[in-house]
């Protein structure tokens, strides 16, 4: 039965970058590609980015995996933030990963984590 688990990055991108790309290169390392058909194979997911000042941004995820696949899922959204770029429909956009790490689901997260485990 899946759960729902959390993961916290920060990155550096150009302020005129679109947030949504390191998003979408997870989904890519999760499912294979940015656009696909639901269900997610190993992970239902969704990104939150904000900006967090000129250049940095927070990002939250929030996935739903088997207890014993949240490691490899980690591995996963990791290595891609970690490779800092994905070529998307307009050309390349970069960003350099600061920090990632496992995050603590917060109550308000709650509705949201529970659609996951169900999706």
């Amino acid at each position: 039965m899946r759960q729902a688990f959390a993961h916290d990055a920060v990155i550096d991108m150009s302020p005129d970058a679109d947030v949504a790309a390191p998003g979408a290169a997870v989904t890519v390392a999760l499912c294979g590609h940015w656009e696909h058909q639901p269900p997610c194979p190993l992970a239902a997911h969704h990104t939150h980015a904000t900006r967090t000042g000129h250049r940095g941004v927070r990002l939250r995820i929030l996935f739903a995996t088997e207890p014993e696949q949240e490691h490899t899922v980690r591995r996963r959204i990791e290595a891609a933030l970690a490779t800092g770029r994905l070529h998307g429909p307009n050309g390349p956009i970069r960003w350099q990963l600061r920090t990632s790490q496992r995050g603590d689901l917060a109550a308000s997260e709650s509705a949201h984590a529970e659609r996951l485990t169900h999706g």
